[in-house]
């Protein structure tokens, strides 16, 4: 009997050890399942990198295009707050100094159907609720791309307005260079909110009123283009599309009561007077400035109006015109996201401008319009690393930190003073409005994203608590940056060849696996729908001959790979 239970001892011994010994096996193995990051696993979405000397006391502002949910998020990549819309965005969003969201939406006009394309503007409550909503979407003018609101609760809208094809016609635009019933100019309102669904117009700016030809001297408008700079020359570089301007940006300067637009098809920046009456601003004098609605100072692309080639220009395709406030680094000269399309090699940069004054807000006449060179550039090591042809911004931040936003790519970083990035985050809202998880690529695009003091006063009595970061089964990450820590590894990847390259009838793309994702975008950022004639392991072969000629992007699992030019 002591024998047996000798026995049972020693046998419950070895089973007691077994049993710790799984314990141990067992945790360690879910300690490879929940924390990945310890084991070689790389955050792809969300926050993906946070150093020391990233700003930390605010919060970004974003809005996927693809989803109708606006994003408030900290430093740390965690949701703070949120907002639903009935429309994806169409496509700049604001936080009001109340608190309240100024958001764009897509109402899918079928009038002026062309990238960026908006028609309505909402403000909401903290709640979501839609305080006020006025649409700007008919066959004569449709709101798109940007909005600005103004301190006095009114509000800037870019929109599209058309000129008949006769009346462009009539007023010396060349034959064949409009490409639909239609030419579309651009105008500027300021509306003034009224009631829950209206508005006021309380002044208005159309280009329209301001452009030169040399083509035709029996008609409107003839003179010498280099004479008129303060105009434009109406058949610049015509792209034979009816959106002939594609304006991107406009900005509101209080102290010299001035706005910058931004003309992305002439790849210009524009500035032009607010103290303008609405007769004033149609035509060539007064304002404060004296010269009614014409420009007071353009920059970017000298050959727009006969003073310079394509060796001068400095824009390309920009977008996101905007003074840098008072008290920030460089305050008070202007910053633009250049996009480079059209640039050799192609990349993207972010450029600031010290445009030359007679005083405040006078502008030096010597042409052409000065500077000869930027201020400052942002650009990447290796240059061809960073590029967004369309979409994109960036803003200075309180600590001289610059944060951007890579449009096409949905991907926000922070560079300090040295040019070194600091924070970056990675849109995890998929091109169908779904959320991805942690690992998976491919979050849609940006049109920018802002950031928001932490003292702001649309925050003051709002409850701003970080929840869980926006993607799905987030890996595991640090958000500890007074020790340098964090995320740190750059999401490198392969860059596969494409070819051949230009192509008239198919081009053949390498790929990682089976599971590769291609996505193909046009010239102003739309997705285009293609056919595939043949697929294997490595490799697929696409067929363009039915596209029109024009230059391609290729994304591969959501990441820009190379451009495809289709002849």
């Amino acid at each position: 009997m002591k024998k047996q239970l000798k026995m049972n001892h020693f046998n419950n011994k070895i089973l007691r050890i077994i049993f710790f010994k799984s314990c141990a096996f067992i945790l360690i193995a879910i300690s490879f399942l929940y924390c990945p990051l310890s084991f070689g696993q790389q955050k792809t979405l969300g926050m993906t990198k946070h150093l020391e000397g990233s700003i930390e006391n605010g919060y970004v502002l974003f809005a996927p295009l693809s989803s109708n949910t606006t994003y408030l998020i900290d430093k740390c990549g965690r949701k703070v707050h949120s907002w639903e819309s009935n429309y994806k965005p169409g496509h700049s969003v604001y936080i009001l100094p109340d608190g309240n969201l100024l958001r764009t939406g897509n109402v899918g006009d079928t009038f002026y159907n062309s990238a960026g394309k908006g028609g309505i503007i909402e403000k909401l409550d903290w709640e979501g609720n839609v305080l006020w909503s006025y649409k700007i979407s008919s066959d004569s003018i449709t709101q798109h791309h940007d909005i600005y609101p103004l301190k006095n609760g009114n509000i800037l809208a870019v929109c599209w307005h058309g000129i008949p094809r006769t009346v462009a016609l009539a007023n010396g635009r060349i034959t064949g260079t409009i490409g639909g019933p239609k030419l579309w100019s651009e105008r500027i309102i300021e509306i003034k909110p009224i009631g829950t669904n209206d508005a006021q117009v309380v002044w208005q700016w159309s280009l329209w009123d301001h452009i030169v030809q040399a083509a035709d001297k029996t008609k409107p408008n003839y003179d010498s283009v280099m004479k008129h700079p303060e105009l434009l020359n109406l058949n610049y570089a015509p792209n034979k599309v009816p959106d002939w301007i594609h304006m991107n940006s406009v900005f509101y300067n209080e102290g010299l009561d001035q706005i910058v637009l931004s003309s992305h098809n002439t790849s210009e920046i524009w500035i032009i007077d607010h103290s303008t009456t609405i007769a004033e601003a149609a035509s060539h004098k007064g304002g404060k400035y004296g010269k009614g609605g014409d420009f007071l100072y353009r920059w970017g692309n000298p050959a727009a109006y006969n003073k310079g080639t394509a060796t001068d220009q400095k824009l390309f395709h920009q977008h996101n015109a905007y003074w840098i406030p008072k008290g920030f680094k460089d305050g008070g000269d202007i910053m633009v996201y250049n996009n480079g399309l059209g640039r050799t090699p192609l990349y993207s940069s972010v450029d600031i401008i010290t445009p030359p004054t007679l005083g405040a807000g006078v502008y030096n006449q010597n042409l052409p319009y000065g500077p000869s060179s930027q201020k400052w550039i942002y650009q990447d090591s290796v240059p061809t690393k960073f590029y967004s042809p369309v979409i994109s911004g960036a803003n200075r931040l309180p600590n001289g930190n610059t944060l951007i936003c890579v449009g096409v790519l949905g991907k926000f970083f922070e560079v300090n003073e040295k040019k070194s990035i600091v924070w970056e985050y990675f849109n995890p809202v998929a091109n169908d409005g779904s959320i991805l998880s942690d690992g998976e690529s491919g979050g849609s695009n940006v049109f920018r994203c802002t950031y928001y003091s932490d003292t702001f006063s649309g925050f003051k009595n709002r409850t701003l608590t970080p929840t869980d970061p926006i993607e799905k089964n987030s890996y595991s990450y640090s958000c500890i940056t007074n020790t340098g820590l964090s995320i740190d590894k750059e999401n490198t990847r392969q860059l596969n060849r494409v070819y051949p390259n230009p192509t008239k009838k198919t081009i053949t793309i390498t790929l990682e696996n089976t599971k590769s994702k291609i996505e193909i975008y046009n010239f102003i950022g739309k997705s285009i729908h293609y056919l595939v004639k043949n697929r294997t392991y490595n490799e697929l072969e696409i067929d363009m001959e039915e596209l029109a000629n024009g230059i391609y992007s290729i994304l591969l699992n959501g990441q820009f790979l190379q451009f495809v030019v289709k002849e």
